[in-house]
């Protein structure tokens, strides 16, 4: 079986090459409109260059998972700012797409935790529904808005999960379909564990972005990997792309969920061993600290492990 690995948003290994500058509202205010939006023109086209960079130099390592940085556009859906960032830009964003694709990457985007759908109060599901917007439009204005993914938490529990879930499933229908329909959801390391998080993907018929470093600190006993990992795989099976996972590992014992800078294959072993009962390929987006530099460390790592053999820069084959 085949795994391919990617990492988020910063190549480390490149000089100044932040994706993510932004601006706050407040120096917005302090500069006055017309000059507020001439310096967001300028940090916005400098995050999509820094983009392309990137995908230029995934492109030299054979990386084909790439997660986009959400800060690309600094205050897109600031409800008191409005200026286009999607015209002006137009042929950074056709350049990364068409690099994307020629190189058959994978891309995605991961919102913040406050993009979520569980909330009784309306304006929180009328914001989430607007960041969901912003992120489908600049995958549209790429070209990848019918294969990339935008992956999300199921949310807050506010005391009572099960009717958290509820209007989850229904503020969810605010969101609109084309955006939904790419759509991922993943399990967290607090509140909603692997198989809560299937039971909404497979009501709402989403792909689930399992995380094992949530799993393992997030999980009942009932919950194995054996029962887990073929629910997981059947949300993927009518996408015609393999299952996408994310892995990192503990910081410290006493800082259980915050991800350490690299990444232990010790602690991805386990895993690694359900995986390969299963003979099915998958993709794996590193969440470490170190980003692209945990990325190639681990595949060297790994590729040192009897029954691992490395077919790419950032690929292994069980």
């Amino acid at each position: 079986m085949i795994i391919r690995f990617g990492y988020v948003s910063h190549a480390l290994n490149l000089w100044e090459a932040t994706p993510a500058k932004t601006m706050t509202f407040s120096r917005y205010q302090k500069l006055g409109h017309e000059a507020a939006i001439d310096q967001l023109h300028r940090i916005a086209e400098m995050n999509l260059e820094r983009t392309l960079r990137i995908i230029h130099y995934n492109i030299a390592h054979e990386i084909k998972l790439y997660r986009f940085s959400s800060s690309i556009i600094p205050l897109a859906t600031h409800r008191e700012v409005e200026w286009d960032y999607i015209k002006p830009f137009r042929h950074l964003y056709e350049k990364i797409g068409r690099l994307v694709q020629k190189h058959k990457m994978r891309t995605s985007f991961h919102p913040n935790q406050f993009t979520l759908f569980t909330s009784d109060r309306s304006h929180v599901t009328d914001n989430a529904v607007q960041d969901m917007e912003y992120h489908y439009a600049v995958l549209k204005a790429m070209g990848l808005h019918l294969e990339s993914h935008i992956n999300l938490h199921v949310g807050g529990a506010y005391g009572d999960k099960k009717a958290a879930v509820g209007r989850f499933h229904e503020n969810l229908k605010k969101l609109p379909k084309r955006i939904k329909k790419q759509m991922t959801l993943e399990n967290d390391d607090k509140t909603y564990t692997a198989s809560e998080t299937l039971d909404v993907c497979e009501k709402e018929d989403i792909p689930m972005m399992l995380d094992y470093h949530h799993y393992m600190a997030n999980h009942s006993e009932e919950e194995s990997l054996g029962a887990i990992l073929p629910r997981f795989y059947r949300t993927w099976d009518q996408l015609g792309m393999p299952p996408k996972m994310h892995i990192s590992s503990p910081k410290s014992d006493k800082a259980y969920r915050s991800h350490a800078d690299y990444v232990d294959p010790q602690f991805i072993r386990p895993l690694l061993k359900k995986l390969k009962e299963l003979e099915t390929p998958v993709d794996f987006m590193i969440e470490a600290k170190e980003k692209d530099r945990a990325l190639l460390k681990l595949v060297e790592d790994f590729a040192k492990i009897r029954g691992v053999k490395r077919v790419g820069e950032a690929t292994l084959e069980l």
